[in-house]
């Protein structure tokens, strides 16, 4: 039987117990030591002055969100007229960027013998009216058949058919504008020839523009056909519309609604085709108004503006700006009741603790000044 006898290892003990001393006194030797850094460093960074900042209480306001769209003012209406006779252009009756009205000769065209055409359609429909009369008076008298009375009626129609025909290609040798406008372009002078169907002018409905214009599906919620509309122009002209057209399905390529602004330009001072900055009103949102001064950057680039939080900490919220106006910027996102920063924002960043001086303990400090000095 194999027996363990503590005897043998007896002379082991003193060695082994040194050896267990020694590893445990180093080992507290290195806890003192990290305890005496991190309290060391720990004192460092409490003995650090705290950065004071500038701050204001404010209270949000409910303020009407602007939707902001970048569009072009265009005519209401572009109508290209075409011939509906062949002739010759024998008068021009607009000039290129002339302002007509409803009825406005455009373009006549030679008479040839339209004038001939009529009259001969005329003394046709009076041979025939004379021709059916006869043959009615026969057909009660039992003297013609039915047949006969039909084509006597179908020769009149016919013949009335010709006379109208006659006095429409008379009516059309003058090319006249369908509503009042502009005349954009004339293809068409003085001894051109025109076939029926030929293009002759372009007219535009300038007493009335659209803004077209394009709108996130994100922002298309908030409009309805109806709703006024501010257009601010390139060339500085501001004018309110009405939206009149709200696409009724998103362009697969853009996500993006298209809408139209009508315009009223009865004394003709806009033009169509230039850049114009659409704004509507949209949501209604709580918001501070603060001067753009106190807007910062963070280290992603991002616009913002820093507030505190609890315990005296920086706390950065991106801008999210839903009105500028002559008095500031107004933000939305930030809290109802909140702690801006006015003074200093540019030495602190977000999650820092700072010392806090209110604006209203300045204006007091500096108003106590002006009355010692005062004095």
């Amino acid at each position: 039987m194999f027996s363990f006898s503590l005897e043998k290892f007896k002379s082991w003990y003193l060695p082994f117990g040194i050896f267990f001393t020694i590893v445990l006194w180093l080992l507290s030797g290195i806890s003192q030591t990290e305890n005496t850094v991190s309290t060391q460093e720990s004192k460092k960074i409490n003995a650090q002055p705290l950065i004071s900042v500038r701050v204001r209480d404010q209270i949000a306001k409910n303020i009407t969100r602007n939707l902001t769209i970048n569009g072009r003012t265009a005519p209401s209406r572009i109508v290209t007229i075409k011939a509906e006779t062949d002739g010759r252009v024998m008068k021009i009756g607009a000039k290129r960027g002339e302002k007509i009205s409803m009825g406005s000769l455009l373009v006549q065209l030679s008479e040839r013998d339209r004038f001939a055409n009529l009259a001969e359609s005329e003394a046709i429909v009076k041979q025939r009216e004379v021709e059916f009369l006869g043959q009615k008076k026969l057909a009660n008298d039992n003297l013609v058949s039915e047949i006969k009375l039909q084509e006597a009626v179908s020769n009149l129609e016919k013949a009335k058919t010709q006379l109208i025909r006659a006095s429409l290609d008379i009516d059309f040798m003058n090319i006249k504008s369908p509503f009042e406008g502009s005349l954009q372009d004339r293809y068409v002078e003085i001894g051109d020839f025109v076939k029926s169907g030929d293009n002759i002018a372009t007219i535009i409905d300038d007493k009335t523009l659209i803004v077209k214009a394009e709108i996130s599906e994100n922002d298309v919620k908030f409009l309805k056909v109806g709703d006024l509309g501010l257009a601010k122009l390139s060339t500085g002209q501001e004018i309110q519309g009405i939206i009149r057209y709200i696409a009724p399905a998103a362009q697969e390529s853009t996500r993006t609604f298209n809408i139209e602004l009508k315009l009223k330009n009865d004394k003709g001072a806009l033009r169509a085709g230039v850049s114009t900055q659409l704004i509507i009103s949209a949501e209604e949102v709580t918001a501070h108004l603060v001067s753009p001064a106190l807007l910062s950057l963070n280290d992603e680039g991002i616009i913002g503006i820093k507030i505190i939080e609890e315990k005296n900490k920086v706390k950065f919220i991106p801008a999210d700006i839903v009105l500028a106006s002559d008095e500031g910027v107004y933000i939305a996102g930030l809290p109802f009741t909140s702690t801006i920063i006015t003074v200093g924002q540019g030495y602190v960043k977000s999650g820092m603790r700072v010392n806090l001086i209110s604006e209203s303990d300045t204006e007091a400090t500096l108003a106590a000044q002006r009355e010692k000095q005062g004095q």
